[in-house]
């Protein structure tokens, strides 16, 4: 069942010396049938106490089914599940955190108009009888934060203000309160700067040492090799195998993801410039001040910064849905006023935004209304239904969107399949700014390495890309100048081939050690 488990689990800053004993969780031949698809096929793997076990695999590859099914939130069609030996049957959410299963996932499930505390000890509140006893609930979150390292917060404080590292210390808070034993974590560093994920790897540490198993899923595989004992490869539904971390390398791990090879995931960056078609000169808005910002035809712009830098509200000023409070912004040489999003899609710009549930994708339609949203708008003609046909299935092709129809929910498909569809939804009117936030954000490497690919194929016909990534290899990689940000204040723009060093020092306000380009 297992290939390779614990075989030979070298020295690492992250990684201590395992005892193996019996699996606290077995998942054995787990299989799912969807309409059209078959999600997992005989799927076996065992988690261990105490260890660091990695999912990775790509989009569709099965993970987040399982994950489904190991939360209670869906049913195998066959297959056994044991927890601890038993034989168990995950009947319901609240089954699952009986037995000891806890999930900590991307979209974080706290209540951010509560307490911390409150948050802590949701559904298992300490009360009298008839109220909440709430100096004794907030000691026990105290006590609880301060053994992951997070005791500076405040328990009574709403979680709306906390940053995302601390919701999700909070998460993890709540799962000790359950006495969790295999704590799981779905892409939760996919919105986390760089301190953040140590941090968040430090509270890993702090579990596996108290005998606690995670179960953490990440498409970053160089995060995967610093904090795994245990990787599980998926694809198309079946486990490729399952591997002591020391004995695999990032680039096999790609290869037994994605059954290939990818080289020279960064395409060249020989494209050619022409025409201004935004220019921005000491733009301000509430949110983000003294923006000097040229954006060409060919050229792709990498926007960088800390978590809470600015970016994304430098986006929605492009775009019209911040108003400009002062300054100038010109489009295609033309002093322009943006009053909303409906303004700028007339002037040739679009947006993919970062949060692609809440603000991308309309979750209960389908795959070609998703794709031909905003083509719809600009094309109701007589035959306008057979061409939205027409296009949703071309893009389905061209981008490789995995999906059994175009009439399937979208809400059903994987991350990197939505994120893939809102951009065919732009690339169906062609905008000539294209805006993208976060664009890789919780998609796998060879979805990744295809997105690249894409964004420098619209920059090589013409149009201009702006891209907001917390990834600083992905901007160094893909960007021909990098816009970085602080505090909302634009700090200024360094070329393309500088150094993630040169970035951090001018994203933290350090004086660059090389000439700013205003």
């Amino acid at each position: 069942m297992v290939n390779e488990v614990q075989d030979s689990i070298g020295p690492s800053s992250m990684r201590d010396s395992v005892i193996v004993r019996e699996p606290i969780l077995e998942v054995q031949s787990v299989s799912k049938r969807y309409p059209g698809v078959l999600a997992l096929d005989e799927v076996n793997l065992a988690v261990f106490p105490g260890e660091v076990h990695c999912w990775i695999g790509e989009n569709g590859a099965g993970k987040s089914t399982l994950i489904k099914i190991l939360a209670g939130a869906a049913s195998s069609d066959s297959g056994t599940i044991l927890v601890s030996g038993r034989i168990v049957n995950l009947t319901s959410p609240h089954v699952a955190q009986q037995k000891g299963l806890s999930f900590i996932f991307q979209e974080l499930s706290v209540v951010n108009g509560l307490s911390v505390a409150d948050n802590i000890l949701l559904g298992n509140e300490i009360s009298n009888g008839t109220a909440i006893r709430v100096k004794a609930s907030e000691m026990r979150a105290k006590e609880l934060l301060t053994r992951i390292g997070f005791g500076y917060l405040n328990p009574s404080r709403k979680v709306s203000g906390l940053s995302t590292a601390e919701k999700q210390a909070v998460m993890v808070a709540r799962a000790l309160n359950l006495d969790a034993r295999v704590i799981f974590m779905d892409e939760t560093t996919a919105s986390l700067d760089r301190d953040e994920t140590v941090q968040l790897f430090s509270v890993i540490q702090s579990l596996k040492s108290e005998g606690r198993s995670i179960v953490f899923v990440s498409h970053r595989l160089q995060e995967v090799k610093h904090i795994a004992d245990t990787v599980t490869v998926f694809k198309d539904g079946r486990v490729v195998g399952t591997y002591a971390t020391n004995d695999v390398s990032v680039s096999e791990m790609v290869r037994l993801m994605v059954g290939r090879d990818i080289e020279h995931a960064f395409p060249a960056k020989d494209r050619e410039f022409g025409e201004v078609l935004m220019q921005a000169t000491s733009l301000s808005s509430a949110k983000v001040r003294d923006v000097q910002l040229c954006v060409r035809s060919g050229k792709i712009i990498g926007v960088a910064g800390l978590v809470g830098s600015g970016r994304t509200e430098l986006l929605r000023v492009l775009f019209g849905l911040d108003p400009v409070t002062v300054g100038e912004l010109e489009i295609v040489g033309q002093s322009r006023r943006l009053r909303n999003c409906r303004e700028a899609m007339g002037l040739g710009i679009g947006l993919v935004p970062e949060d692609r549930r809440g603000q991308g994708i309309v979750g209960m339609r389908s795959v070609e209304e998703n794709i031909t949203l905003t083509w719809t708008l600009q094309n109701r003609h007589r035959s306008w239904k057979r061409d939205s046909v027409k296009l949703a299935r071309n893009f389905v092709e061209s981008l490789r969107i995995r999906t059994p129809s175009i009439g399937k929910q979208m809400e059903l498909l994987s991350g990197g399949n939505q994120q893939k569809g809102i951009v065919a939804r732009w690339l169906a009117v062609r905008p000539r700014i294209l805006l993208l936030d976060e664009p890789t954000k919780g998609i796998d490497v060879g979805a990744k390495a295809e997105m690249y690919q894409l964004i420098d194929k619209l920059a090589r016909e013409g149009m201009a890309v702006v891209v907001v990534s917390s990834d600083l290899p992905e901007l160094l990689g893909l960007a021909d100048e990098i816009a970085v940000m602080r505090e909302g204040q634009f700090m200024g723009i360094l070329p393309g081939s500088c150094s993630e060093e040169e970035v951090m020092r001018l994203a933290m306000g350090h004086i660059p050690s090389v000439e700013v380009v205003a």
